[in-house]
């Protein structure tokens, strides 16, 4: 936590658009790394219900002693909740827009925002599926626009994706990663500007994926989730991770990224089923799991059940999808691997979990599976460069 020493000479004041989870965490952090923030949104009921929780949040880190009361007061002070937006812009040197995935409200978002922000505004998104060259496209500045994708929640998340447009110059790209390290974060750099980055190019298939699992092979949801839990390192099972995570921001996640590259994920219609009758996960009290009305509990799992299944389907889409971003020249395999670290909570590398498995067993798995349902299934040509 830098309690503003390391603040960057271009970057004094942030306005953060948009109030919720996101939005008001990443004004949090920025705060507490010294920044000066406005935080904006359309009304402001919804600024009341972010500033309650902004202050929730600090007053837990006094209680665990991380910071003290004159510092948690300090830091509430710097955010300062607007909704008018032209006043909310004054002065802002970096703008950073977390309203709902949806295009077309980015689309109006940045068109009043063009109407007041200063010349010297460097805007950025923290969108998780939609492409920063599209976005970018929608203001007056693609050169001066980068993805800048926090992990939910920001305040403990240490994982940030910096994403260039295909017109962002470099110069605004090295801002962006420097502004990520001075807010105590580590940024992870997108060469390539591809449906779903990186970390969400590799989770989002794995839901679908559990799907057809769950359909095709005979086991349990449970079997499922405690295998990929104690074989596949994951903190939690993938099921449980996507009723954590929300069905609706999967399914929506899934419909961008489908929509512009069949080839990144398989979609099973399970998903669609559960969003379209409101089943959204740990939100809704239902999911893949039910939850009731009783606060979430986590799903139990086990290593006895883990023995009654064999997650390699999961894992070789996985690896996959993994080695694809590195032979693109998206990121490195390193690269990868800190971004599922941090980005998932994986606890083993990726392509480690692989050679324990065999890559000769995984590129059999994929060519079985291409066989059977279509090329996504297509084996990266890297896995044959790693096989033993």
């Amino acid at each position: 936590m830098n309690l503003g020493i390391s603040l960057l000479p271009q970057i004094n004041k942030i306005t953060v658009l948009g109030s919720g989870i996101m939005g008001h965490g990443i004004a949090q952090i920025s705060a507490m790394n010294g920044y000066d923030v406005v935080l904006r949104d359309v009304e402001e009921k919804f600024l009341d219900n972010a500033m309650n929780k902004i202050r929730w949040s600090l007053d837990k880190l006094v209680e665990k002693n991380k910071i003290n009361k004159q510092e948690s007061d300090k830091i509430y002070a710097r955010i300062k909740p607007i909704v008018e937006l032209k006043e909310a812009l004054q002065d802002a040197d970096l703008l950073i827009e977390a309203v709902p995935e949806d295009l077309k409200l980015k689309e109006k978002v940045y068109s009043e925002v063009d109407q007041f922000a200063q010349e010297k505004t460097i805007y950025s998104s923290n969108t998780s599926t939609l492409p920063i060259s599209e976005i970018s496209q929608l203001t007056s500045r693609p050169d001066r626009f980068i993805g800048l994708h926090f992990f939910n929640p920001p305040q403990l998340m240490k994982l940030v994706e910096v994403i260039p447009g295909a017109s962002t110059d470099k110069s605004i790209v090295d801002l962006g990663l420097n502004f990520v390290k001075s807010l105590s974060k580590y940024p992870i750099l997108c060469n390539k500007d591809v449906p779903g980055f990186i970390v969400n190019r590799i989770f989002i298939p794995l839901v679908h994926e559990a799907a057809y699992c769950l359909e095709n092979d005979g086991k349990s949801m449970t079997q499922i989730d405690s295998a990929v839990k104690f074989k596949l390192y994951l903190p939690m099972g993938i099921f449980e991770l996507a009723d954590y995570t929300g069905l609706d921001v999967i399914h929506k996640a899934t419909i961008e990224m489908y929509s512009r590259d069949k080839k990144v994920v398989n979609p099973h219609p399970r998903i669609e089923q559960l969003f379209s009758s409101g089943k959204l996960g740990k939100k809704s009290g239902e999911g893949f799991y039910s939850y009731g009305d009783k606060n979430y509990e986590r799903v139990s799992l086990s290593e006895e059940e883990a023995k009654q299944y064999d997650p390699i389907r999961i894992l070789s889409v996985a690896i996959n999808n993994a080695a694809w971003l590195i032979s693109y020249g998206v990121c490195t395999r390193e690269d990868v691997e800190q971004a599922l670290k941090l980005g998932m909570g994986l606890k083993k590398e990726l392509f480690e979990i692989g050679k324990d498995n065999g890559i000769e067993k995984i590129i059999s798995t994929l060519n079985q599976l291409q066989e059977k349902n279509g090329p996504f299934y297509a084996p990266d040509p890297y896995l044959m460069t790693i096989s033993n």
